[in-house]
């Protein structure tokens, strides 16, 4: 099986958020965390994959890190290029 896309879920303070999700993208999560923990050897809940999936979306969405650049260097009053 390819490496999946998220590894090891990083142990931090988290902050709890209710959300609702389609039946269908819930089955994916479980599945998906099934999947994981074949990967890792670890039992892994549907709902911690969430954090990390998200994080991994807005890390690789070049507009989001795009805007996020120029909000930062406008806050700092730096021209950006």
């Amino acid at each position: 099986m390819a490496r999946l896309k998220i590894g090891a879920i990083a142990d931090e303070t988290p902050i709890k958020l209710s959300v609702v999700l389609p039946a269908a993208v819930h089955r994916d999560l479980a599945s998906y965390a099934e999947a994981l923990g074949k990967e890792s050897g670890h039992t892994v809940e549907p709902a911690q994959l969430i954090g990390p999936m998200l994080m991994r979306f807005m890390a690789t969405d070049r507009a989001f890190t795009k805007w996020r650049r120029t909000q930062s260097a406008a806050q700092l009053g730096t021209p950006t290029s």
